[in-house]
């Protein structure tokens, strides 16, 4: 099976305008690349602008569609109104927002410092909820559907030690999804959430673990399906979920993990490591 072709018919963006934060880099940029391919026209924003810029020129050239790059810290609410404000300018409408940008620490929570904590909260929570607000307050007065997705977390329901920050965080994002959909449905607008499973980055565990542990931590070995993501599977159902064919989605969270986290969940799970003689003797005694 081919994990890397586009799910969607050609065009099934036309005609929409798509911002994404942490547009630049990673997963933000492989969904905005397969936007694109399908039509949409694309805003990318984070804090980096000669990020942005270089992505922007490279996706155009890969895909002959249009972008919009512009700088924005989504922790400052004056700079998400301007940029959101300037997008509108440069395309005349916005669609869809997905709100993608994160940042992580992984260490034992005593060892964060009170600012470590709070930059967490203030890029993934903070943030996503400036760009909520945003966007949401101007379709509103402008009487215009929208459709927000969120990039949240398996953790986000289960808690996870070593990520507080960002547990307590994306849980706050998924409350205030699941929230949205109920309130703002009568305006039109739909808010739904993807919680990914280990998709890589380029140097994204190294940035993460020391380069001691990067070898030993292989995140296919706890997956079910013993494998990771390919960038155009979450492509796939995030396209799927900013487009009009999930019109009638709304307040779901979708899980994209190979079964990881289910795997994790269960209380005797970890029994898979267990030897066949194992399991001979147990059903000896249960004779």
């Amino acid at each position: 099976m081919n994990y890397t072709e586009g799910m969607l018919k050609a065009g099934a963006l036309k005609g929409k305008t798509i911002l994404i934060t942490g547009g630049g880099t990673g997963l933000g940029r492989s969904m905005g690349k397969y936007f694109l391919e399908l039509g949409a026209s694309l805003i990318i924003t984070s804090r980096k602008i000669e990020v942005l810029e270089k992505a922007a020129l490279d996706l155009e050239q890969e895909t002959g569609g249009q972008v919009f790059p512009i700088a924005c810290d989504v922790r400052e609410v004056d700079q998400v109104e301007k940029m959101f404000a300037a997008s509108i300018e440069q395309f005349g409408k916005i669609d869809a927002v997905v709100n993608n940008a994160a940042g992580n620490f992984i260490s034992p929570t005593e060892r964060l410092s009170a600012n470590a904590f709070h930059t967490v909260l203030d890029i993934v929570l903070k943030g996503s909820v400036n760009m909520t607000m945003t966007a949401g307050k101007h379709w509103i007065q402008s009487q215009e559907p929208g459709t927000f997705l969120n990039v949240v977390t398996t953790y986000a329901w289960t808690g996870s030690g070593y990520v507080v920050p960002s547990a307590a965080a994306k849980a706050g994002v998924l409350a205030m999804t699941r929230s949205l959909a109920v309130e703002w449905a009568k305006y039109k607008i739909r808010s739904n959430a993807i919680a990914p499973g280990p998709f890589p980055t380029e140097g994204a565990w190294s940035r993460l673990l020391p380069p001691d542990l990067v070898k030993e931590f292989d995140p296919a070995k706890k997956i079910p399906l013993k494998r990771v993501g390919e960038h155009q599977e979450l492509a796939n159902l995030a396209a799927y979920l900013v487009s009009d064919f999930s019109a009638y989605i709304n307040g779901e969270v979708i899980t994209i993990d190979g079964g990881e986290w289910l795997q994790g969940a269960g209380e005797f799970n970890h029994l898979e490591k267990m030897p066949q003689e194992f399991w001979d003797n147990l059903q000896k005694m249960r004779k």
